[in-house]
């Protein structure tokens, strides 16, 4: 009967201390969770790469966009399931 007891109180305070880190908890003031952007910071919703071609013709894919080239913005989350994409260049003959 005991052990019965010990498993209940621990399933219970288990349950209890999950709830409680699931909370969001105030911070004093001036303070702000570590996880929390700068104030003023810009958060991009949509991380993006950025493929491009450089003077040799050697595609680059970067986290910046080139200042003085055409680019293609690629979204970093793409949809599920396969997706193939080529430089146009048709190798059926």
């Amino acid at each position: 009967m005991r052990a019965w007891l010990a498993v209940i109180i621990g399933l219970a305070l288990g349950g209890g201390l999950a709830w409680w880190l699931a909370q969001e908890h105030e911070h004093p003031a001036g303070q702000r969770r570590p996880d929390s952007p700068r104030p003023g910071a810009q958060v991009d919703a949509s991380p993006a790469l950025y493929r491009w071609r450089d003077d040799a013709g050697v595609l680059q894919i970067t986290e910046r966009p080139p200042k003085d080239r055409r680019y293609e913005r690629i979204d970093r989350d793409t949809p599920a399931g396969i997706r193939v994409s080529g430089d146009g260049v048709d190798t059926q003959e």
